[in-house]
């Protein structure tokens, strides 16, 4: 958070958790949370990123709200994720707190039937199956997750037939009846035939096993149209990117359907509208 919030002022005189930045965000209150300044700061990563002093960190109640107002018809499609790392449990909210007030969130937004819920750890889709069957999960995997157990629910790859890894992959997400197949589309692994070869991470036959099973694959972060290339000619269900504006045109471009477009006025309105609640 250090890199993309500042302090301004304590929620009370003297209040001994502040400064807030660089504490966990479940150790703070939401008053606490909120007196964050998070649009001062141009990220590194994205030179092209626009400020908005004093930008606070909204609810996901307010975003709703925000892209609501924006997207009258709610036609916009959701892909949320679950911020927990399995292998610190108290620097979340536990799985099944996490689970539950995002579910409430969800129900009660008009966009309840258009999110996908993604996650690295495998035991909040698991939760969030068993609290609502009709949520669409997505599991994601990375070279740092694929053979840990704390992070696949339990799951070891090695105990799934395979052949191949991404095979695997792919089974082990069907066991926990997750939707979607979310991996790496970018990293490069130690082939499990000759450690001194490197393999993708993402394949054809991972991609193969999954509509197999009857799921999709939907990798990230593809930013790069090579590798959208790669991934539409395989088969991929959809692409995660951190352009959308640029695979946006190339999928236009292979013949895809694509997200719609909405109103500038109407956008930055609702904008001006939501910034002055948070």
């Amino acid at each position: 958070m250090p890199e993309k919030c500042r302090d301004t002022n304590p929620v009370v005189p003297n209040d001994p958790m502040f400064p807030y930045v660089g504490k966990l965000v479940a150790n703070l209150t939401l008053a606490q949370i909120q007196t964050l300044d998070c649009g001062s700061q141009r990220q590194a990563k994205y030179p092209q990123q626009l400020l908005y002093p004093g930008a606070r960190i909204p609810t996901l109640k307010e975003v709703f709200e925000f892209v609501s107002c924006a997207d009258p018809s709610h036609w916009v499609l959701w892909n949320i994720e679950s911020k927990i790392d399995a292998r610190f449990p108290n620097r979340t909210a536990g799985v099944q707190d996490f689970v539950q007030k995002q579910h409430s969130i969800f129900r009660d937004s008009p966009y309840y039937r258009s999110i996908t819920y993604q996650s690295f750890d495998w035991r909040t889709l698991v939760a969030m199956k068993e609290l609502d069957p009709t949520i669409t999960t997505s599991a994601l995997i990375d070279e740092d997750t694929l053979f840990a157990p704390e992070w696949l629910a339990g799951l070891q790859l090695d105990s799934f037939p395979g052949p191949s890894l991404g095979e695997q992959m792919a089974q082990a997400a069907h066991t926990i009846k997750a939707d979607i197949l979310s991996p790496t589309a970018t990293v490069l692994i130690p082939s499990p035939e000759d450690p001194s070869e490197s393999v993708k991470f993402t394949t054809q036959s991972l991609i193969d096993e999954v509509h197999r099973l009857g799921m999709q694959v939907k990798p990230w972060t593809a930013s790069r149209l090579d590798i959208a290339d790669e991934l539409h000619l395989w088969g991929a269900d959809g692409i995660i990117t951190d352009y959308p504006n640029v695979v946006r045109r190339w999928a236009k471009q292979q013949g895809l359907s694509v997200a719609p477009k909405f109103p500038k006025q109407r956008v930055f309105s609702c904008l001006e509208k939501h910034m002055q609640k948070v």
